[in-house]
C-alpha cells in the first residue's frame, strides 16, 4: 500500500504566512533602517504629546479657575443625582485633608480625608459628600452670621479740656 500524503488534507492555517511576510520585510529593511523608523515614530509621538500638553498648559494659564470650575460642575452634578440641590447658587467646595482636626465637631464625626464639603450660604445648607463611594455622608443647616454689623467707629477725643483761668 502506498503511503498517503496527509499534509494535503490538513487545511492551511491563516496566521502562518503573514508572519513569514513580516519576517521577510524586516530582513529586507535591516536593523539600521528599522531603528531609524522606530526613532522617527517615537519622535513624532513625542512631538504630538508635547503639543497636546502645551495646549492644555496655555488653556490653564489663560483661565486659572477653569479646572476648578470643571471640578465644581462635575461634583455638583454627582451630588445633584443623589439629592435636590439649590439651583440659585454655586456652592463653595472644600476638601477634608486632615479629619483629626475636625473630630470635635459632630457634623464631621463620620467624615474621612478626601470627603468634599459643599456649603450653600443662601440656602444655609452644608453637605458632606464622599466621592469614592458616591454617597452623601451628612447634611445639616448652617448658621451664617449675617446679622452682625460693625458699629460705626466711635471717636474718642485725645485732647484734654483747657481749664479756664479766673481773672481777678
Amino acid at each position: 500500500m502506498p503511503k498517503k500524503d496527509i499534509t494535503k488534507d490538513i487545511p492551511q492555517t491563516v496566521g502562518v504566512e503573514p508572519k513569514k511576510e513580516v519576517q521577510e520585510v524586516l530582513k529586507e529593511i535591516g536593523p539600521k533602517k528599522l531603528s531609524i523608523i522606530i526613532l522617527f515614530v517615537l519622535a513624532v509621538l513625542g512631538m504630538y504629546g508635547t503639543g497636546h500638553f502645551y495646549n492644555k498648559y496655555k488653556a490653564v494659564t489663560k483661565n486659572p479657575n477653569l479646572e476648578a470650575q470643571r471640578e465644581t460642575e462635575s461634583l455638583v452634578a454627582a451630588v445633584g443625582k443623589l439629592m435636590e440641590l439649590p439651583n440659585d447658587e454655586t456652592p463653595s467646595i472644600a476638601t477634608i485633608s486632615d479629619k483629626e482636626k475636625l473630630n470635635n465637631q459632630p457634623f464631621f464625626k463620620t467624615g474621612e480625608n478626601g470627603d468634599k464639603l459643599f456649603t450653600y450660604t443662601k440656602a444655609m445648607k452644608a453637605i458632606l459628600y464622599r466621592p469614592q463611594t458616591n454617597k452623601i455622608i451628612n447634611v445639616a443647616p448652617i448658621a451664617v452670621n449675617q446679622g452682625a454689623t460693625v458699629a460705626p467707629e466711635t471717636r474718642q477725643s485725645t485732647s484734654t479740656p483747657v481749664a479756664k483761668k479766673k481773672l481777678h
